[in-house]
């Protein structure tokens, strides 16, 4: 089984070393891949830039960069400059809309019609990229450009993709979707058989489906499951994972939770893949004895 972790974004002058402390200590647990989200934080590509550089050895993901606010051009240097700092074939770009609160509120972009706007942004993106020129023009996204960076080699891309058009966008276009807050039936019944699809359809590789999600081992499940609650409690109240929880099942986050003992924490690790996961990122949320036997536990899955 791949498994990777979710590096926990650090405060403070001391951040971005600590952060590179957090990338060895994963890296030589024997972790395939740590991602980084990008909310209101560090900007995730120049994080991974700096502590990436450091530490050789381990995948580096993003998990997920917002389109909206970036121009494909832009994004694409930066990528391909991060991937030149961490070395060939270790970077893997996740992207994602984000949702209306953050896109029109916080930003001030439209968010309607979204997938148009990924199916135009990653006709600019792919082809840089791939290290082509690109002359485009749609209804949101022009490109006309081409880059100078060395090559350093491919650079997957990943669409945080749970609602049906965006999978077949995934599939038929990127490399696969990373998921936040989508359970193992969900990605048995939905993600995987239409992202599969569209791959196959394209001609393209099987998908990659990396799926994210909390998890911690722990004797105290039930105080575990109220912290959850809390912890990730505004994934609940935004509708495109509100969606995956309802054709899940599951009330609200803490049900997605995987929480419990070793072998029940492995247990539902490997229903995950079961599912057709193809990777497993842990975001442990809780630190202490608990947060060390979590990771010790999933270091042991990964294979």
């Amino acid at each position: 089984m791949r498994i990777g972790i979710l590096l926990s974004e650090r405060s403070g002058a001391d951040a971005l070393r600590q952060l590179t402390d957090d990338l060895r200590r994963t890296a030589d647990e024997g972790f395939q891949s740590a991602w980084l989200s990008h909310i209101f934080g560090f900007d995730a590509l120049t994080a991974l830039a700096v502590a990436g550089s450091q530490v050789p050895d381990i995948a580096l993901g993003t998990a997920v960069v917002p389109t909206y606010p970036r121009h494909p051009g832009a994004l694409a240097q930066q990528v391909r400059t991060t991937a030149l700092a961490v070395g060939p074939d270790r970077l893997n770009l996740g992207i994602g809309l984000s949702h209306r609160v953050v896109i029109e509120n916080m930003f001030g972009y439209d968010f309607e019609r979204p997938a148009r706007h990924m199916r135009e942004y990653l006709s600019v993106l792919g082809p840089l990229l791939d290290r082509q020129p690109v002359s485009y023009t749609g209804e949101t996204v022009t490109g006309n450009l081409e880059l100078g960076i060395p090559d350093e080699g491919r650079i997957p891309v990943l669409l945080a993709a749970l609602g049906t058009q965006m999978l077949r966008l995934a599939g038929r276009r990127a490399d696969g979707t990373v998921l936040w807050m989508t359970g193992p039936a969900t990605i048995r019944d939905h993600i995987e058989p239409t992202i599969a699809a569209a791959a196959a359809e394209a001609g393209r590789p099987p998908a990659r489906i990396v799926c994210s999600l909390p998890v911690l081992v722990t004797d105290d499940v039930e105080g575990a499951r109220e912290r959850a609650a809390r912890t990730f409690a505004t994934y609940g109240t935004l509708p495109s994972y509100r969606a995956m929880m309802d054709r899940e099942g599951a009330a609200g986050p803490a049900d997605l939770a995987i929480i419990g003992s070793e072998e029940q924490v492995a247990d539902r690790v490997r229903e995950v893949f079961e599912a057709g996961a193809t990777e497993f990122v842990g975001s442990v949320f809780a630190g202490g004895a608990d947060a060390q036997r979590t990771r010790a536990l999933l270091a042991g899955l990964a294979t």
